[in-house]
């Protein structure tokens, strides 16, 4: 179907989600052993501030107090937080939640490992016995269990407080493609009341003692279970173009084009190309570093250093907006790197809204739910609305 923007004002729209990057716990974090957390102001202050001008101009210093990012008197941009609906703290709960789709019920985790009814099924399957199968951390578990793995070649299958089914495994012993298809027997597997999130590749290189995970990991995700604006925009003929997790998050639905990252930097400067080949619809990025390599390492000095390299960037892709553009940046869930956890918190998610036609300095407040960022997309786009979130277009755009 050809898309045609009619009169509407705006063509494209952009949404970065700066991975794990909450802004204070949520009401209910307690309840997850999330109370206290905080992750990016607790990272700041860890840092000793955080250098962030780009993102500061914008209005991120209004949301929440922030070492090193002072509150700008008139910001060029929107500013808010938002709560989540969804009863989860994972990115696929977040990621869907922000394209207007709130789950009823939260995915299955498994703090004692995966029961009989999974791995024996899984281990026939593959035709080899696992390792490991307990809660870990992805580091730890290939450093405990990966000379066993290069001697044995039995996958290394591990999960965490989130909803995940992970298979480690060293490329010089399962190669990459061979470890993809496991996954896709997991996924099979996984299904009914054990249909976790995502099973996720988790490959590794080097020696015993420098083992190092690659850039090749792939989600393998549930498909949504009901239409998400993604589908909506797909429907009406508005390309998507998907950078980083983006695409797995979405198991490919409502995906015009998917363009897998090697890092943040990476993300960003495809963020960048996306904006000179793709005039109109929809660039959906996430930045997954700050999540995998800093907030589940609890490393709040490599967050802070993440963030500043992507505020650097974030200038750039302001810079190139042009009058019919609206950008959304927001997260998807916490990961405060200062807490003993190296599991996802739950977060409030900041809201910042820019362009060249947006009413600077406009408070969003604390919004319900991340669906707004859906709903926002949807109007702009001028697709459906999703059942749940509000729009925050007419508040913002100066028409």
């Amino acid at each position: 179907m050809e898309w045609s923007k009619g009169s509407r004002p705006i063509r494209r729209v952009l949404v970065i989600v700066l991975d794990s990057c909450g802004v204070g716990a949520l009401p209910d974090a307690a309840e997850f052993g999330d109370a206290g957390a905080s992750t990016l102001p607790h990272t700041a202050a860890a840092c000793g501030g955080l250098r962030l001008p780009g993102m500061g101009r914008l209005g991120l210093g209004r949301i929440v107090p922030l070492e090193g990012v002072p509150p700008d008197p008139a910001p060029a941009g929107a500013f808010g937080k938002m709560a989540e609906t969804s009863r989860g703290k994972d990115s696929t709960t977040g990621h869907w939640e922000l394209m207007g789709l709130v789950l009823d019920r939260p995915f299955p985790t498994y703090p004692r490992g995966f029961p009989p009814e999974v791995i024996g099924p899984f281990e026939a399957r593959i035709g080899r016995r696992v390792l490991g199968n307990r809660p870990a951390s992805g580091t730890e578990i290939i450093k405990d269990l990966g000379e066993e793995h290069l001697r044995t070649g039995r996958p290394i299958v591990y999960t965490s407080a989130d909803s995940v089914f992970q298979i480690a495994a060293h490329e010089e012993r399962i190669p990459v493609d061979e470890l993809y298809r496991y996954c896709l027997i997991a996924r099979e597997i996984l299904t009914g009341p054990h249909a976790v999130g995502r099973v996720i590749a988790r490959p590794f290189l080097g020696p015993p003692g420098r083992f190092v995970r690659t850039d090749r990991r792939r989600d393998f995700s549930l498909p949504p279970p009901r239409p998400t604006v993604l589908d909506r925009l797909h429907a009406a003929g508005v390309p998507v173009l998907a950078v980083g997790k983006i695409g797995d998050l979405f198991a490919g639905r409502g995906i015009t084009e998917a363009i897998h990252t090697h890092n943040d930097m990476d993300g960003m400067a495809q963020t960048l190309r996306a904006m000179g080949r793709l005039p109109a619809g929809l660039i959906f990025t996430n930045l997954v570093d700050l999540d995998t390599l800093f907030g589940h390492r609890n490393n709040p000095r490599g967050y802070g250093d993440d963030l500043e390299q992507i505020d650097r960037e974030m200038a750039k892709v302001v810079a190139g907006l042009g009058p019919e553009d609206l950008l959304i940046i927001t997260a998807d869930h916490g990961n405060d790197p200062t807490t003993s956890s190296t599991d996802h918190s739950r977060e409030y998610v900041p809201l910042l809204v820019a362009g060249l036609r947006v009413r600077g300095g406009r408070d969003l407040g604390t919004r319900r739910t991340f669906a707004d960022v859906g709903a926002t997309v949807a109007e702009a786009m001028g697709v459906p609305l999703p059942e749940v979130g509000t729009s925050v277009l007419r508040e913002v755009w100066a028409e």
